[in-house]
């Protein structure tokens, strides 16, 4: 009996050696050509990823677009040419530990550092002086909170934002309901650095589609480039510690959902009700009853299609209906 356990050991060991050597997966023909088309800049010795189109000739709009977690700016890619039609500038970056930006270890991740890179960013552009039009999600959904509190204070790189546009993130940490990956990830201690080697494409993707709407998820090819972007420079290695932003959220909840309220601003919310991360009706009883001044769009005509009102937590980053409606709102603003 003894001998036996010892050959399984035997044989365990290369095993376990080999599956956590297994090379990060190839970049697709797309997920190539996006990394290929954008460009890096440096933020306190660390490189930062970035895309920067210019669009519309003649108009002074920018919009600057902050993906959320775990995946990177390449989220956009579906509505990236309908808002160059729209903007005269889109930009969107990966933020430090996602996608193509450098993920260093140990770090402390923070919601203020992502912030303060996305000031860096556009002082890097030249446009610290422009007005800024915001369009967030999930995790960028606080980076943006955090950037409005600045722009309210006065603070900081003192970004100028001209209208905020949210969808699906967890601005209120009470409604917040984390997967149970996240929370092992989050909060599991020596388990965690164990689990971050051990995940693999296959608990990646059953963790993240039941997040999707029933219309709205991935194919198996876009769940890969999203897992190809999170093993880039061994991202999988620092889930853990991105993921600290949801004990931050709590933290700071004062700041960030204060941020929201008595706002000179135009700021509206995207909200796809089948979310199970920020899960319906307790996140819409308790918008109702907050000071959140933001318009939320879940109950007019457009939303009750069978598209949006069966949105996840992704609502239509993977539609056309998302770059029209983001045009209605942003031409509603400019009328403000």
């Amino acid at each position: 009996m003894r001998e036996w356990w010892v050959q399984v050991g035997l044989l365990a060991v290369p095993l376990l050696a080999a599956y956590l050597h297994i090379p990060p997966p190839q970049l697709s023909p797309a997920l190539h050509s996006w990394k290929s088309s954008g460009k890096f800049f440096t933020y306190k010795g660390l490189r930062i990823f970035y895309q920067d189109s210019v669009g519309v000739v003649g108009s002074p709009e920018i919009v600057v677009l902050l993906h959320g977690f775990p995946t990177s700016s390449y989220d956009w890619y579906k509505i990236w040419e309908g808002l160059t039609l729209r903007f005269h500038r889109v930009i969107a970056l990966d933020f430090l530990g996602f996608g193509f930006s450098d993920k260093p270890r140990p770090h402390h991740y923070s919601i203020f550092e992502q912030a303060s890179i996305v000031e860096a960013l556009l002082r890097h552009l030249g446009l610290q002086n422009r007005r800024i039009n915001l369009l967030s999600h999930d995790y960028g959904d606080i980076v943006a909170q955090e950037l409005l509190y600045r722009f309210k204070q006065n603070r900081s790189g003192r970004l100028t934002i001209k209208s905020l546009c949210l969808s699906n993130g967890g601005i209120f940490p009470e409604t917040h309901r984390p997967l149970l990956l996240q929370k092992l990830l989050k909060d599991g201690g020596m388990l965690s650095p164990i689990l971050t080697r051990l995940m693999n494409f296959f608990v990646f993707s059953r963790g993240l589609t039941p997040v999707f709407g029933p219309y709205t998820r991935p194919s198996e090819s876009e769940l890969w480039d999203m897992w190809a972007g999170i093993r880039n420079n061994d991202g999988n290695l620092v889930i853990d510690s991105l993921l600290q932003y949801i004990n931050q959220r709590k933290k700071f909840r004062r700041r960030w959902v204060g941020a929201l309220a008595s706002v000179s601003i135009p700021i509206h919310f995207i909200y796809g009700p089948l979310d199970p991360v920020n899960p319906y009706p307790e996140f819409l009883e308790l918008y109702r009853l907050s000071k959140v001044f933001c318009y939320l769009y879940l109950d007019s005509e457009l939303l009750n299609g069978p598209l949006l009102q069966g949105a996840g937590s992704h609502p239509a980053l993977t539609c056309v209906v998302y770059v029209l409606y983001f045009h209605v709102v942003v031409c509603w603003n400019m009328s403000i």
